[in-house]
């Protein structure tokens, strides 16, 4: 090899090196189990945990081992969940400007490694929501496939991707329920269906904003397929059929469920008000944040609610 291929190869080489970020192994930890993913769904892992507690009439400070479990044990088979995904979306992730820093992508971590740590992190997790409640570690394995398998899987071909991602997006309040009661109350299945709804219009928002990413990526996302007009309509859709829900909160107290209406009224307001915007994608942002509020806020209220 001639002199200057050699200086073109190491410049490319270096090229390659410096795009990849300086971060610790511990920063490439939390990428690779999606720690962001796991903060999120762990508030509404407790909130079901909670609640469960709250109508079974079991005290909170003397069954702090379920807690334990519950928390760790779904922290980890969420983590390694997203772990998993990472490892298997590792030739499409580096399409899209979100993911394409992932050390899964950039090669700072073996992906034999990533396998593994998958693997063991839902298997720990399981073991650990077992000793709550084998219903509370069926979910959760439920949630696993549902989400490496079914959903990971299906983003690459079908437009519905979304909507099959939500049943596992909707199993973290279930997890948390079922570690308490195992025979899972109707207040349960409401939180998961609350949850289900809810991811929708959340990540449609997303994919407006991510749509030229993931039309690189070739995934087949609804703004991507259908255009924006048609995820408007599906967003407000979604939205409407939360406006059901609020009644079914009534165990919860009249305050909670007068909350619930305004938060579902104040998002379709704003759903409905995108049809007049000019800028979509300002107002899929808007719509983005109102959802992680909007989840939030929600979630939090029904855990203080039970303490007034």
């Amino acid at each position: 090899m001639s002199n200057s291929k050699v200086l073109a190869q190491t410049s490319h080489e270096s090229s390659l090196q410096n795009e990849i970020p300086k971060t610790s192994a511990w920063d490439d930890f939390l990428a690779i189990i999606k720690i962001g993913i796991i903060k999120s769904n762990l508030i509404t892992t407790f909130t079901g945990l909670w609640l469960a507690l709250h109508f079974s009439g079991m005290s909170f400070l003397n069954n702090l081992d379920i807690v334990f479990l519950s928390l760790v044990g779904s922290a980890l088979i969420i983590g390694g969940a997203g772990t998993l995904n990472n490892y298997i979306d590792r030739d499409i992730d580096h399409l899209m400007e979100r993911t394409k820093a992932r050390p899964t992508v950039t090669g700072k971590v073996n992906s034999i490694r990533v396998l593994v740590l998958g693997l063991a992190l839902v298997t720990v997790g399981t073991i650990l929501l077992a000793m709550t409640t084998l219903s509370a570690a069926l979910i959760g394995l439920l949630g696993v496939f549902a989400y490496v398998v079914l959903y990971t899987f299906s983003k690459r071909y079908f437009v519905s991707n979304t909507i099959i991602g939500c049943i596992s997006g909707a199993t973290p309040p279930l997890i948390g329920w079922a570690a308490v009661d195992g025979n899972l109350d109707v207040m349960a299945w409401v939180l998961y269906l609350l949850m289900f709804i809810w991811q929708p219009p959340h990540f449609y928002a997303l994919a407006m904003r991510r749509c030229e990413e993931y039309r690189k990526a070739g995934i087949p996302m609804l703004p991507v397929v259908k255009g924006f007009k048609r995820t408007k309509l599906s967003i407000n859709f979604w939205v409407l059929l939360l406006m059901p829900l609020p009644y079914f909160l009534l165990p919860l107290g009249t305050p909670l469920v007068i909350l619930t209406i305004i938060l579902n009224v104040g998002w379709l307001a704003y759903g409905l008000y995108g049809f007049k915007m000019k800028d979509d994608i300002k107002w899929a942002k808007g719509m983005f944040i109102y959802s992680l509020n909007y989840l939030t806020i929600l979630f939090v209220s029904m855990v203080i609610v039970t303490l007034i």
